[in-house]
């Protein structure tokens, strides 16, 4: 209810810039440089938790793009989920790669996942299959507190905008949290992982969809030390491998072998960082699976774009 009222307030009621706070505008064309005007880029946090996919970013987290990130997602100013989710489209643009989504400006985008023969992203059962942008979730209390979901908000903006170039998107929320968590604000990287471990997981039924997919995007609107992320990527490869166990498999008794791989999974991703391969420490996942899961935010933090400077 508080989401259609600030809806409908939006279209009534002047606007402000969500960047600068001039008046009568949503976003002003400095702003929106800000945003969307240079390429979307690839960033890593450090350290990199365990397990992080490929995250490409629209802008750094600073001024402009801070202010209209904040007012989106804690002060409700809704019309700028437009904004935003442009440019998320083209973080997810440069993440996907050509040429399954083709930028309607001509501009290169990098690729890193397995391509059909026909040049579409191949499926995990090897034919080509859609992208699927998916959300990671907040917790129920911060979106009744805000009275949506951000993330969700500007991905569906994200899917419009990558549909109208005739891109083969869609989004699909099977990301969820399986057990409370702390509010991540004020904890260091470390702590974030052993808030965060094994917490989330896909909803019954998301696993075959996850599955078919060609390309699958994490998408929030931040990333600061790449912790939720990381859970989002472990709790897709948890389902995918599930479901393509499960599949192959059907002559074992109720999927036990599936269950004991989710269980496995569960139990690594509890552990901490420090007690694991340090040799694996900060590396993406390089297996068949994890190759389909890339990811793309709308900001990260200055220091993650450092990785293009190396």
């Amino acid at each position: 209810m508080r989401a259609w009222w600030q809806d409908l307030t939006d279209l009534v009621l002047p606007a402000e810039c969500g960047g600068c706070g001039r008046p009568r505008t949503v976003l002003c064309p400095e702003c929106r440089a800000a945003l969307s005007g240079a390429a979307p880029r690839r960033v890593r946090p450090d350290p990199a938790p365990p397990g992080l996919p490929v995250v490409h970013a629209a802008a750094p987290y600073e001024d402009e793009v801070r202010a209209a990130l904040l007012a989106h997602k804690e002060r409700g100013a809704l019309t700028l989920a437009t904004p935003l989710g442009t440019a998320l489209a083209g973080a997810v643009r440069a993440a996907s790669g050509p040429p399954l989504l083709p930028d309607p400006h001509g501009l290169p985008a990098a690729s890193d996942g397995p391509l059909s023969v026909g040049g579409g992203w191949l499926g995990s059962a090897g034919g080509p299959g859609p992208v699927l942008l998916v959300p990671v979730p907040s917790s129920r209390r911060a979106v009744r507190a805000r009275g949506h979901d951000p993330a969700r908000r500007i991905a569906l903006a994200a899917a419009g905008e990558l549909r109208r170039t005739g891109a083969p998107v869609r989004v699909l929320t099977v990301l969820r949290q399986r057990r409370a968590v702390a509010d991540q604000a004020g904890l260091n990287s470390r702590q974030r992982l052993r808030n965060l471990a094994g917490a989330l997981e896909v909803a019954t039924g998301g696993d075959r969809l996850l599955a078919g997919a060609g390309r699958v995007v994490l998408v929030d609107d931040l990333m600061t030390t790449g912790a939720s992320l990381a859970e989002a990527a472990r709790a897709v490869r948890v389902a995918v491998e599930g479901a393509d166990a499960y599949g192959r498999e059907a002559g074992e008794a109720t999927g036990e072998r599936m269950r004991r791989r989710v269980g496995k999974r569960m139990t690594e991703a509890t552990r901490d960082p420090e007690d694991r391969n340090p040799a694996a420490r900060g590396m993406t996942d390089t297996s068949r699976v994890g190759a389909m899961i890339c990811a793309a935010v709308v900001a990260a933090t200055p220091d993650g774009f450092e990785i293009n400077r190396n």
